[in-house]
C-alpha cells in the first residue's frame, strides 16, 4: 500500500510540465513585522478550541480507566509534537507564507502542488463555515428564540471576521494574542476549579477496568484526540511575515504545542481525579458536565459562553490563515492573479473576499456534521502529503539548505506518516459519503487548474 502511495506522489512530478517551484522565492509581503509571540499565540489559539470541551466524553466512553484516560491525552500530544518537529524541517526551508502548500509545493510538481493548495484552502474555508455554524448553535442554547435565524447569524459571524481582515493584519494579530492568553487562562481556571472543588467519586467509582472495545471505537478516540490537538502548523501560514524567519516560528510552534500538552494533561488528570469518567461518556460538553457535578449547576452556561469565545477566536485565526494559501498559489501562477496582491495593511484582500464567499456558500448548503467531517477529512489528507514531502525532498534535494533537520529522521518521519495514513483511511471508511464529496471537490480542481 505504501509503495502505491509513493508512486502516486512521484509520477505526477515527472508527467506534468515544470514551472518555477523554487523555495528561494521572495516572501511577497512588504516586511516582516509579526513577532514570535504572535506565532506562539497562533499555535496555542489554533489548537485549543471546541475539542477540549467535547472530546473528554468520547475518550471516557472507551477508556474510563483514569490512568489510561490521562495516558491517551499525553500520547495524542506527543504525536502532535512529533509531527511539529518533523514538519519543522520544511518550515525552516521555506521563507514565505502559505502554510502546507508553500512547504511542499516543490516536492510534487505543478498540478499535485495545485491540488494540495486547493485542498488545504477548502479545508480552511470549511472550518470557517463550521465555526460560524457552531457559534450560532451555541448561541441558540443560551437564547432559544434566535433558532430560526441560525443561518443568517452564521453568515453574519463569518462576514464580521472577514471585514476585520480589511483593516490589516495588525488588528487580527492583536486580537489573536489577547485571545490566546485568555483561552489558556480559561483552561487553567477550569482545571483549578476541579482541583479545589469537592470530589464526585465514591468507593464504587474510584477505578474502572480497561474494557474491551472494537477497533472502530479506538480509532474514533484517536481521531478525536488528533482533532483536539490540531492547529500545530498554523505558524507556517505566516512564515514570510514573522521576524526571525523559520527558526523563530519553529521555536514558538514547539513551545506552543508543549504548553497545550501540559494544559490538556493537567485538565485530564483533574477530571480523572474528581469525576467518575463513565458519567462523562458520550457527553457533548463533557467539561460542562464535570463542572456541574463538582462546582455548580450553572457551569454549563459558563462553558457555553467560553465555547462561543473560543470559537470566535478560532474564526479570527482562520480568516488570517486561509487567504494566505490562495495568495501563495497566485504568486506561483496557480490561482487568479488578483489573489496575490497585498494591501497596505498586509493582507491579500481579494483572497479574503473569495474565501468569505465560499464560506457563505458552505454555510447555506451544509450543517454541523457535514462541515465537521469535510474539514477533518481535508486536514488529515494534507498532513499525509506534508509529512511525505519531507521524505521526498530528502531524496530529490539532499544538498538543499536545511537550517533545521527533522529530529530522528527517517524513523520519526515514518511514524508520523504511518499515523496520518491510518487516520485518513479510517476517516474515508467511516465517512464514505463525506469522502465522496471531498473527492468531487478535488476532481473539480483539474478544470480550474487547466483554466488558470
Amino acid at each position: 500500500m505504501l509503495l502505491c502511495f509513493f508512486l502516486t506522489l512521484e509520477l505526477p512530478y515527472y508527467l506534468t510540465p515544470k514551472v518555477n517551484m523554487s523555495t528561494k522565492s521572495t516572501q511577497h509581503h512588504p516586511k516582516r513585522f509579526l513577532s514570535s509571540g504572535f506565532t506562539l499565540a497562533v499555535t496555542i489559539g489554533g489548537i485549543i478550541g471546541l475539542g477540549i470541551l467535547r472530546t473528554p466524553g468520547e475518550v471516557a466512553e472507551v477508556a474510563p480507566n483514569p490512568f489510561l484516560f490521562v495516558s491517551l491525552w499525553v500520547l495524542g500530544g506527543l504525536f502532535a509534537l512529533l509531527s511539529t518537529i518533523v514538519a519543522a524541517e520544511l518550515i525552516c526551508m521555506t521563507p514565505r507564507s502559505g502554510g502546507s502548500y508553500s512547504l511542499v509545493r516543490r516536492a510534487y510538481g505543478p498540478f499535485p502542488g495545485f491540488v494540495i493548495g486547493w485542498v488545504d484552502w477548502l479545508s480552511f474555508v470549511s472550518d470557517i463555515a463550521l465555526k460560524a455554524v457552531v457559534v450560532t448553535e451555541f448561541a441558540t442554547l443560551l437564547f432559544p428564540d434566535i433558532a430560526q435565524w441560525q443561518v443568517p447569524l452564521a453568515i453574519m459571524v463569518s462576514s464580521v471576521f472577514a471585514a476585520l481582515q480589511l483593516k490589516g493584519i495588525a488588528l487580527g494579530a492583536n486580537i489573536q494574542q489577547f485571545a490566546a492568553a485568555a483561552i489558556a487562562l480559561i483552561i487553567v481556571g477550569f482545571t483549578l476549579a476541579l482541583v479545589f472543588s469537592g470530589s464526585a467519586l465514591d468507593n464504587n467509582t474510584t477505578s474502572f477496568p480497561i474494557q474491551a472495545k472494537g477497533i472502530g471505537s479506538w480509532s474514533l478516540v484517536i481521531a478525536a484526540l488528533i482533532y483536539t490537538y490540531d492547529g500545530w502548523l498554523y505558524g507556517a501560514y505566516f512564515s514570510g511575515e514573522v521576524k526571525g524567519g523559520g527558526k523563530a516560528i519553529v521555536r514558538a510552534a514547539i513551545k506552543g504545542v508543549v504548553i497545550v500538552i501540559l494544559l490538556y494533561t493537567f485538565l485530564a488528570a483533574a477530571l480523572a481525579w474528581k469525576v467518575p469518567l463513565l458519567s462523562l461518556a458520550g457527553n457533548e460538553l463533557a467539561l460542562a458536565g464535570a463542572l456541574e457535578m463538582v462546582v455548580s449547576p450553572m457551569a454549563s452556561t459558563i462553558v457555553l459562553v467560553v465555547a462561543i469565545v473560543m470559537t470566535l477566536a478560532h474564526q479570527n485565526v482562520l480568516y488570517m490563515s486561509t487567504p494566505r494559501i490562495l495568495q501563495a498559489m497566485a504568486v506561483d501562477g496557480l490561482a487568479v492573479k488578483r489573489a496575490k496582491k497585498i494591501s497596505k495593511g498586509g493582507n491579500p484582500i481579494f483572497a479574503v473576499v473569495v474565501s468569505w464567499g465560499l464560506s457563505v456558500f458552505l454555510i447555506i448548503i451544509g450543517g454541523f456534521e457535514f462541515l465537521l467531517h469535510l474539514s477533518v477529512f481535508f486536514h488529515i489528507f494534507v498532513y499525509v502529503l506534508l509529512i511525505a514531502g519531507v521524505i521526498i525532498l530528502r531524496k530529490r534535494q539532499p544538498d538543499a539548505d536545511r537550517p533545521y533537520r527533522a529530529w530522528g529522521h527517517p524513523w520519526s518521519t515514518l511514524i508520523c506518516l504511518l499515523g496520518w495514513i491510518a487516520l485518513s483511511l479510517f476517516q474515508a471508511v467511516s465517512e464514505i459519503q463525506t469522502a465522496m464529496y471531498a473527492a468531487i471537490m478535488v476532481l473539480i480542481s483539474w478544470p480550474i487548474y487547466r483554466y488558470i
